[in-house]
């Protein structure tokens, strides 16, 4: 018997706080939620390298950053590193892509294994467009979300009915620059939106190197980012608070709205599945490549290892194998999607992609117990003080209960990263008392204990994923391709 279609959809920077199947305080996501009303909602789901490319290598691989060699926005996935798309496709899956890659567009790094695929160039555009696929490269009309479904839906429907496929669908939104359609700019107006209760944070416990990041919704968005000039009475440093709160409503208001044209679009596309009787045999997946700070801690984008910034939305409906309406919270990664998927497709990762770390989550959709499952996840971010963000390079394990993050602060020769050196630190959260992650407990007696333990866990993770630590300034890591 073939395997089922799957359907991949991946937004990119889309918080899981902002679909109202996670309790979204800001907006509403009808769509989305039919995908958790149908099937499982992951509430564990992280990402190993807050940042669009090496989350994308890493979801295709099943392989951390230092493996697939996509370290930064700077780098481009290494073809030697095979992907679950090309396994699928050499045991008879159709394979297509429609959207953002954001791997690269040499003849080395462009898509591979596709029968059919267009993407973006870079980041792409909002409106018109350029898009590139085999057969070269023209701008297409229109607003990328409703361009990429309508290549997606077109391409289901020339489909070889007879053989199972694997469908990527990319898209572009929420990411920034925020450029709204039309049609959704009346929703979410200014003055509606809730605010975090860490908007206003002083980070006053935290490392000097997470103070010094350049995400700050009051002083590092302008008015080329939310579409207004700034109000003179709202400038200075004695006006922060208020220009915070000003900034924050524009920037949410824009981003909620690009939210709700992959709402939408979500929605044309799970109809059409229905209209073609696909719904039992199709699996359909929702996430976005990783998480976003929507103001929480005065910040935007990603990056650091905080919660906001460190889960994945991923919504999953399978009917005749997942359970409706079901929830799941063991700790997973992207890294485990490859596994995943090709589980679903009978496959046995270990053996069709034994480049892999993941693991599948196949069981944990189905509701099965397993006592082996990893308690704690590995996170790395390489990408060291860019010229944007200026976020510092750190590693980090997080259990259900507690967060140790190392800013070990050096750039090891990543592109994109600076030379500069930063003093090593170290934040420790207690997530049981602390869930906002406001008290820095690294260096506080009574946790001594558990920073031992978590020390010891985070050298096992790296140990278990081959992973170098950093010993010193001019320390290389070797396995770099680039090296």
């Amino acid at each position: 018997m073939p395997g089922p279609n799957i359907v991949f959809v991946m937004s990119d920077d889309h918080a899981a706080h902002a679909i109202s199947a996670y309790g979204s305080k800001v907006n509403s996501t009808p769509h989305l939620d039919r995908l958790a009303q149908d099937g499982v909602r992951m509430d564990a789901t992280y990402c190993t390298n807050s940042i669009c490319s090496p989350s994308r290598a890493s979801i295709l691989t099943g392989t951390y950053s230092h493996v697939n060699g996509v370290a930064s926005i700077y780098t481009e996935i290494d073809y030697r590193v095979p992907t679950f798309a090309e396994v699928l496709k050499d045991i008879g899956y159709q394979t297509a892509l429609f959207g953002k890659w954001h791997l690269g567009e040499r003849p080395e790094s462009a898509p591979r294994h596709f029968d059919a695929w267009r993407v973006f160039p870079g980041q792409g555009e909002y409106v018109d467009p350029l898009m590139i696929g085999p057969d070269g490269a023209g701008i297409v009309p229109g607003y990328a979300t409703d361009i990429v479904t309508d290549q997606s839906i077109d391409w289901i429907r020339q489909r070889d009915p007879d053989r199972p496929f694997l469908l990527l669908v990319h898209h572009k939104a929420p990411h920034r620059p925020w450029v709204p359609d039309e049609k959704h700019k009346h929703l979410y107006p200014v003055g509606s939106i809730p605010e975090p209760a860490t908007l206003l944070d002083d980070y006053s416990t935290r490392s000097q190197a997470v103070r010094g990041v350049r995400m700050s919704v009051a002083d590092d968005l302008g008015a080329d980012e939310l579409g207004e000039e700034l109000p003179a009475e709202l400038r200075g440093p004695e006006n922060r608070d208020a220009r915070m709160r000003w900034n924050y409503q524009r920037y949410l208001r824009d981003y909620l709205q690009c939210v709700q044209s992959i709402d939408d679009n979500v929605g044309r596309l799970l109809d059409v599945l229905d209209d073609e009787g696909l719904r039992d045999n199709t699996v359909v997946v929702y996430t976005s490549d990783q998480g976003f700070f929507l103001g929480e801690h005065g910040w935007y984008d990603k990056r650091l290892m905080f919660d906001e910034s460190l889960q994945m939305p991923m919504l999953i409906r399978w009917p005749p194998e997942i359970p409706a309406g079901g929830t799941c919270d063991a700790m997973v990664t992207n890294v485990d999607f490859a596994a995943t998927f090709l589980d679903m497709a009978g496959l046995e990762a270990a053996v069709a992609l034994p480049t892999s770390q993941g693991r599948s989550i196949l069981p944990l959709l189905r509701g099965t117990d397993v006592p082996d499952w990893p308690s704690a996840i590995y996170y790395r971010y390489w990408e060291h003080d860019d010229p944007s963000h200026h976020a510092p390079a750190h590693y980090g394990v997080r259990t259900k209960e507690f967060k140790l993050i190392h800013y070990y602060g050096a750039g090891l020769g990543v592109p994109g990263s600076s030379d500069r050196i930063f003093a090593a630190e170290w934040e420790l959260y207690d997530l049981r008392n602390d869930p906002e992650e406001l008290v820095n407990l690294a260096d506080d007696p009574a946790y001594a204990e558990t920073r031992a333990a978590l020390t010891d866990q985070l050298a096992e993770l790296q140990q278990h994923y081959a992973d170098t630590p950093y010993t010193g300034p001019s320390t290389p890591h070797p396995t770099w391709p680039w090296s």
